[in-house]
């Protein structure tokens, strides 16, 4: 590929059960990424800044209810409803970090009885993501964490059911299980390694579709 050709930013995601350390760890990400002079920006979901988002984060608080199809689709639009400026900033060459995304929705939604498939379908078209960290710790250890059980699906039993679906999830292709119960520091570094390797192999890449 000739110099002048500009190559395309990384859409890495973190994922994990509640109180892995998911957001620190994307806002260390980027800092070392800014601090490395690569363009990077992040991103969260559920972004409860717009307005599907706030009902979301009714629900998840507690104020509001749905059923659990509902739920699932309003997580699904909240998606959506970023994914032409997150395209827009890749092909100009900005990385992505982000914060929870579709495999959070089909792990939660199915850990909750709704059917694996039916979960992915609205999913489908989605950008697909270059790279998958996937935090993982004990149950005992992550009952330990601060916050934890603040919010509506932070029950221990809820949180295994999670594990076992994003074992049904991950693909060795692009994903990277990471051990979280180190210092963080560690943890991050490794993080990082996983991220620069995918820019080497990824930049030149199409960006692909989920499912």
């Amino acid at each position: 590929m000739p110099d002048h050709v500009q190559k395309r930013g990384v859409f890495v995601v973190l994922e994990g059960c509640d109180r892995t350390g998911k957001t620190t760890q994307c806002k260390a990400l980027v800092d070392m990424l800014t601090a490395a002079q690569m363009p990077v920006k992040y991103f969260n979901f559920p972004d409860r800044s717009t307005q599907c988002g706030q009902l979301i984060n009714g629900y998840l608080t507690g104020k509001d209810e749905f059923t659990d199809e509902g739920i699932h689709l309003l997580f699904t639009l909240n998606r959506w409803e970023r994914m032409k400026e997150m395209e827009k900033l890749l092909k100009n060459g900005t990385n992505l970090i982000v914060d929870r995304y579709s495999y959070s929705g089909v792990a939660f939604s199915s850990a909750k009885g709704l059917d694996m498939e039916w979960c992915k379908a609205p999913e489908t078209g989605l950008l697909k993501p270059d790279l998958v960290l996937l935090l993982t710790m004990s149950m005992e250890e992550l009952a330990k964490r601060g916050g934890f059980g603040d919010e509506r699906y932070e029950v221990p039993e809820m949180q295994r059911k999670v594990i076992e679906r994003y074992g049904m999830l991950k693909d060795d292709r692009y994903w990277k299980e990471v051990n979280v119960e180190k210092k963080f520091d560690d943890v991050t570094i490794e993080l990082y390694n996983e991220v620069l390797r995918v820019v080497e192999q990824s930049a030149d890449k199409p960006l692909e579709k989920l499912w």
